[in-house]
């Protein structure tokens, strides 16, 4: 049936809105409209020059669109389009769906990319009729509806993990079971109504601890083992999964694990399985998790667990203490861990049951936002068919 869709160039079918006078900086923080930039975010503004259905793109850095049915304003660095004789949330759909190749192949600049408009214009799309037309926006409506939610679902976990973290590294596993902390701030309440709720408190140089917890180093060999990255020569990366895959610095996290893109047949520095690998060159203390073995690049390090410690748990306390290593950068051009630093940095651990039972608990977490993905992933697909 598509085949037999009649074929249009955008710009047969989208007129452009006036310029906008307004820059970012104008805009209000309890705006009327909703005034749309070439970010991702919609600010407000107390005026607005567009109403009813309109289309929004980003001219300058990286491809966005966003749609608005209603009064509006938008930047000077966004160009509003309106839509003729057709559905405008249709033709909306079909530019959200090019967007990668909008972004790649349609901006460019020397500078700050930018986008090339008459272009962008002679992109084609189908148009079938109104009513087909109609169709097809009621469904994909209703998947982006459905992404959405997945959305706001992975953004509620990721709250609730990280409400849990600061009960968990500052009152430890006794800390879920004082009803008082769930609605209290940490630190709000003092030592003394603290023990009467149960929790007893150790001052240390780090601050308040559990009493049997410790304060511990990094560089504390007993415990630890640190592993400084080293780039191998460049003639021994490839693409073809030719000995260990190669990490680096940060372009290669994810949320939890990395994703390779390179590997090396002639590692130097090595991270195993379960390591918390952490970047060390600009942006500093990022964390990941090695699922396997690893070569690692000047970018990281790797923190290797020894007796009596959890590698799940030790993962989520340094990513819970990351800002402190920021505190550590050095250098004038760029910040950057060293050795030193990542040494003498001082966190909390408890004994390793209760290292157990904090990981398991983080993990549990862990394993419904990466089901809340899958499921917003597989709406994306869908969306994309």
């Amino acid at each position: 049936m598509r085949s037999h869709w009649p074929i249009k160039k955008l710009g047969e079918i989208c007129e452009e809105n006036i310029k906008s006078p307004f820059k970012v900086e104008n805009a209000s923080n309890s705006g009327e409209y909703p005034f749309f930039t070439s970010g991702e975010n919609v600010l407000t503004h107390d005026d607005y020059l567009v109403d009813g259905e309109n289309i929004f793109l980003s001219t300058g850095g990286y491809a966005n669109v966003k749609y608005y049915n209603g009064k509006a304003s938008y930047s000077t660095d966004t160009w509003s389009l309106r839509v003729k004789n057709n559905l405008t949330k249709y033709v909306f759909y079909q530019i959200l769906g090019r967007l990668k190749y909008i972004d790649e192949v349609l901006f460019r600049g020397s500078g700050l990319r930018h986008l090339q408009k008459k272009e962008f214009l002679n992109i084609k799309i189908p148009l079938p009729s109104l009513h087909i037309q109609q169709k097809i926006v009621k469904v994909l409506d209703t998947i982006q509806s459905a992404i959405e939610i997945q959305e706001k679902i992975i953004e509620k976990t990721k709250e609730l993990k990280k409400s849990l973290m600061n009960l968990l590294f500052h009152y430890g596993l006794a800390g879920l079971r004082v009803k008082e902390l769930m609605s209290s701030r940490v630190g709000e309440l003092k030592s003394e109504e603290l023990e009467k709720l149960g929790l007893k408190l150790k001052k240390t140089e780090i601050g308040e601890i559990p009493e049997h917890w410790e304060v511990v180093r990094l560089g504390d060999e007993r415990l630890f083992e640190l592993i400084m990255g080293q780039s191998p020569p460049s003639n021994s990366y490839n693409q073809n999964k030719k000995g260990l895959p190669f990490l680096q610095g940060k372009a290669e996290f994810r949320e939890i694990y990395p994703q390779p893109i390179k590997w090396c047949d002639r590692p130097i520095k090595i991270a195993e399985k379960n390591d918390i690998l952490i970047s060390v060159r600009a942006p500093v203390g990022e964390l990941n998790l090695a699922d396997q073995k690893y070569c690692i690049g000047r970018g990281l390090a790797a923190i290797r667990v020894k007796n009596n410690v959890n590698p799940f748990f030790l993962f989520n306390c340094l990513d819970f203490f990351k800002n402190q290593f920021l505190t550590y950068g050095t250098g004038s051009t760029f910040k950057a861990i060293t050795r030193e630093v990542l040494e003498n940095f001082q966190f909390p651990l408890p004994p390793l049951p209760e290292q157990q039972e904090i990981a398991e608990i983080l993990q549990t977490i862990d394993q419904k936002i990466e089901i809340e993905k899958r499921k917003k992933e597989l709406y994306e697909e869908l969306f994309k068919t």
